[in-house]
């Protein structure tokens, strides 16, 4: 299999701090693969490294089939990237800061400038200058240069930070649209999980500098841990009735929770028995981790 992204054994020391340890990583062309982690966790220094901008300590990176090395070294015609807060020439507009990308890169299509600028909505900043944006439309200036030349493989950290909640579905569905329509390969970091679970085509997350779980996110919601929380005015009783009913019962100090198939799929059985009981539930509810509760569980976080 060709893979847009392949890296093995990647690993980034900044003196006596271990960035990045050991990270494997195969994206499939064609796939939205979203990149999570804490803040420190390695996420950039990762997709620094993918890019060439910063050297392994050890371990080797391939993007596109070709090893990223010194001097440049790798597929850069084909990849566009926008790696944390996008820089622009402040006293230049839209516009200019654009064409300006568009000779570096060597794109002799002029159309290319306002088409790209339509596909991100900067047209009434067309000729504003950069340095006058606000946090949003600078993300989206940013976006439109990695995508001047129709790259076949996008590396993004943050692409959705500073976008209003308007912004951010409207940059989700066009990145969409971009695999979709035009088999772009999409590498993303996020830190807001909802939209990397509704973009994403598979999930990964690093800790510590390691990668510590990669999900299929179209399986994802068998992945989640389901459990029946249960309250009621006697905690002890109810713990005594559903043991001897067999059930696996955790308790904390607020309810019980079962996490048994039988439970989750009838609850309904489960209140009949605490009624029988002369125990009836003040709360019954089967509820579900979101990817935020997975990914805090996993990480430790708060």
């Amino acid at each position: 299999m060709n893979f847009a992204i392949e890296t093995t054994n990647l690993s980034k020391a900044f003196g006596s701090v271990q960035a990045v340890n050991g990270v494997n990583l195969r994206v499939r062309q064609g796939e939205i693969y979203g990149f999570l982690g804490l803040n420190g966790a390695g996420k950039t220094t990762t997709i620094r490294s993918l890019l060439g901008m910063i050297h392994p300590t050890t371990g080797t990176v391939k993007v596109m089939g070709q090893p990223v090395g010194p001097h440049g070294q790798g597929p850069w015609q084909q990849v566009g990237h926008m790696v944390e807060t996008p820089t622009a020439y402040p006293e230049l507009t839209v516009k200019e800061n654009l064409e300006i990308a568009r000779r570096l890169q060597g794109i002799s299509d002029k159309s290319v400038t306002n088409r790209t600028i339509e596909q991100l909505k900067l047209t009434p900043y067309t000729n504003r200058r950069a340095g006058t944006l606000s946090t949003g439309n600078r993300q989206r200036l940013g976006l439109a240069r990695a995508l001047l030349h129709s790259p076949k493989l996008l590396i993004l950290d943050e692409p959705t930070s500073g976008l209003d909640p308007a912004g951010v579905v409207e940059i989700r569905e066009f990145l969409a649209s971009l695999v979709r329509e035009q088999s772009v390969t999409l590498f993303m970091s996020s830190h807001i999980l909802t939209e990397v679970a509704r973009l994403a085509t598979r999930i990964g997350i690093i800790h510590e500098g390691c990668l510590i779980e990669e999900l299929d996110a179209a399986n994802l919601a068998d992945l989640r841990s389901q459990q029946l929380e249960i309250k009621t005015r006697d905690l002890a009783a109810a713990h005594t009735v559903l043991a001897q009913a067999g059930f696996a019962v955790n308790a904390n100090d607020v309810g019980l929770t079962l996490k048994e198939t039988r439970a989750i799929d009838a609850p309904d059985a489960v209140a009949t028995l605490l009624v029988n009981a002369g125990i009836p539930p003040t709360r019954l509810v089967v509820t579900h981790e979101n990817l935020e509760d997975h990914f805090l569980r996993l990480t430790g976080g708060n």
